[in-house]
Order: C-alpha cells, then sequence, then structure tokens
C-alpha cells in the first residue's frame, strides 16, 4: 500500500540531489533481466493504480532464491508459469523471502513454496500478521472498527464502504505456507556465493525486512525506501494510538547508518536506482513539512476529515480505497503530534475526535 500524493515539495526539499536510474528498462512480466552477477530482476502486475511490483530472484546454487512474490491474480500465476517455464533454465526455486505482509509482497508465497517443497523466510512480526489478516477474510466488519472511522469523522456513506470492503485481505494471498523461517534483524543470511544482511524497518508494516548484500552493493529495498512515491505510513483500527510514523523516521535514520549510499537500491515499486542517503533525507523532509503544515492547520478544532488538504495534493475523498489511506496517514502524523505534546485531541458525544495544536 502506497501513500495517496503527497502535497508539492517546498523549495526547501529541491535541494536533496535526484535518484539515478542506471538499470534501464524494466522486464516485461514473465521474463527476467540479470542486474547483477547472479541477481535476477522480475516484475509482476498489479490490478491497480500502481501496476506494477519488482520482485528479485538471486542464484541460491541449486536453484532460485526469490524476494517477494507478487499478488494473487490470474495475471500473476500466468507470469510466473512462464517464467519457470523459460527464465530459469530448469532450476527450482530454494526459498522464498517476503519483505512484508502486504498482498503484493507475499501473495503467491503459498503457491511458490507448496510448488517448489520449500521454506518461506521472513520476520515474525510480519507473519503473524498476515495470518491474522487473512483468517479475518470474510469476516463482518468489527465494532472497534466503525468507531475508528466515526472517529476520524466518516460519515454513513463511507462507513458503509468500509463495512463492505473489511476482509478483502485474503483475496489477494494464496494460502499462507503453515510454517516459515523466521529472519532478525542483523541476522546475516548465505544467498549462493554471498553473504546478506537483514536490516529490519517499521511503520510501513511492523517488522519489514530490507536485504543488503555488500559484496554486490545492492540493497533490495521492499517498500521501505522507494525512489518515486513514498509507502503508505498509517494508524489502523487495530492499534489506534500507536506512532508508527515515529518507527518511520527512526528506520529512516536507522538505514543511513547501516547502508553505504554507494548501493544500487533495488526497490518494490519504481525502477532500480543510485542515491540512497539523498532519498532517505528526502523521505524524511516530506513528513517533516506535513507535520509543519497540520500544526498550522490545528490552530482551531478539527476532524481527522478536515485535514486532508494539508497533507495531500488530491482529493482522496472520491475514491474509498485512497480515503482509506488517507485517513491511516493523517492519523499517523496527529498521533506523533499528540505523542510528543504538540497537540491535543477530544471526543464530542458523537465518538468524534476534534484536534488542536497544544497550547
Amino acid at each position: 500500500m502506497k501513500a495517496p500524493e503527497t502535497r508539492p515539495p517546498d523549495p526547501a526539499g529541491a535541494r536533496n540531489a535526484l535518484p539515478t536510474y542506471p538499470a534501464g528498462p524494466a522486464p516485461e512480466p514473465g521474463t527476467a533481466r540479470e542486474i547483477a552477477p547472479g541477481v535476477l530482476w522480475l516484475r509482476m502486475p498489479l490490478p491497480f493504480s500502481l501496476t506494477h511490483i519488482n520482485l528479485w530472484a538471486i542464484d541460491d546454487g541449486a536453484g532460485w532464491a526469490i524476494i517477494d512474490t507478487g499478488m494473487q491474480t490470474a495475471e500473476t500465476a500466468s507470469a510466473w508459469h512462464k517464467l519457470i517455464a523459460e527464465a530459469f533454465g530448469g532450476r527450482p526455486i530454494t526459498r522464498v523471502f517476503a519483505t512484508h505482509m502486504h498482498p503484493d509482497h507475499i501473495g503467491m508465497a503459498g503457491w511458490l513454496t507448496r510448488r517448489f517443497d520449500c521454506r518461506l523466510w521472513m520476520t515474525r512480526l510480519e507473519y503473524l500478521n498476515c495470518r491474522v489478516l487473512v483468517a479475518d477474510t470474510g469476516r463482518e466488519a468489527p465494532e472497534d472498527g466503525v468507531a475508528f472511522y466515526r472517529r476520524a469523522g466518516w460519515d454513513d456513506e463511507a462507513i458503509e464502504q468500509y463495512k463492505a470492503r473489511f476482509g478483502s485481505f485474503g483475496k489477494g494471498v494464496y494460502r499462507p505456507p503453515d510454517s516459515y523461517r523466521r529472519i532478525v534483524d542483523g541476522e546475516t543470511i548465505a544467498i549462493g556465493g554471498h553473504e546478506w544482511r537483514v536490516v529490519v524497518g517499521s511503520g510501513h508494516s511492523p517488522e519489514h525486512a530490507s536485504l543488503h548484500c555488500a559484496g554486490l552493493g545492492l540493497l533490495v529495498s521492499g517498500d521501505q525506501v522507494l525512489p518515486r512515491i513514498s509507502s503508505n505510513v498509517s494508524v489502523f483500527p487495530t492499534e489506534p494510538d500507536a506512532d508508527p510514523l515515529g518507527e518511520w523516521l527512526e528506520s529512516l535514520e536507522r538505514i543511513q547508518q547501516l547502508v553505504p549510499d554507494n548501493v544500487l537500491v533495488l526497490p518494490a515499486h519504481n525502477e532500480p536506482f543510485n542515491g540512497l542517503h539523498s532519498r532517505l533525507q528526502s523521505l524524511r523532509n516530506g513528513h517533516l513539512r506535513g507535520l509543519e503544515r497540520l500544526r498550522k492547520a490545528l490552530g482551531e478544532p478539527k476532524r481527522v476529515v478536515d485535514l486532508f488538504g494539508a497533507l495531500f495534493a488530491r482529493d482522496v475523498r472520491t475514491d474509498p480505497h485512497l480515503m482509506n489511506m488517507a485517513t491511516g496517514e493523517c492519523l499517523a502524523h496527529l498521533n506523533h503530534l499528540l505523542a510528543h505534546g504538540e497537540a491535543t485531541v477530544e471526543t464530542d458525544v458523537q465518538g468524534v475526535g476534534w484536534y488542536r495544536r497544544a497550547g
């Protein structure tokens, strides 16, 4: 899930150098391009305005280790059949890594691991959260969720759309494997002839794993660092008081400390790029500017739905999916201000939250 289009950057953001894209055109679905020795770039279609996800196959000796899998759709399944038949030289998939739990990343993991009798490798919180969300498929929307969006200022029509959409997560995920191999932050994993270090971040998802290979000068960044768009950082009904934006900002800082600037970044969306540290700073600055716009907007009490214009360049209310993400992201910024004593919130008799700048 990616953030709705944010407000245009102010002049201060222009000082960050733009990423460069040395890898050339993306492969078509069902084909592969070698992007570094023993590392293949794959691309799968997505049925959204964001039309694609990048996957990576790494030479693992006897076969190929796969990083991320695409969403469970007929188009993705067709592309996988073609890849297996034509692009992998008759060699099997040895293991499947998932950077995190979102359907475009883990959707086909259950199918691949069962077909090749191999293990899923991912962090514990991502695996367990995926299992919980898949189990919610087809469930009626919970009262806590309805109250959460009421508090944000949603009207009856928006609430009914939420109820209709609830439980759809599992539709994009083939039945997950019933076991997995846990990976942890800082762990070094041998894939083929190279060592890859796990770098965990949070904010976009609970325990997102990027993989850094110093020997090849590569960072498989998943959704943790994207070159042209920003990942959605949201508060959800299951943890309404969370501060994912604080976790996200800390994660960006930590990646900059752990991973050198001269890597080629292999992101889940857009194209491989150079300029990691500048992009990390740009992402950080974008959220800091959003926080400042919220501070200015909160001179008078406002609901979450009154604050979309401070963060997003387009009208997110016209699309239920965008409105859902915008609500979560706006709450992430507001909860960050609350956590630092910069805002207050009061709930009225209708259960709607009204936010105001502290003091």
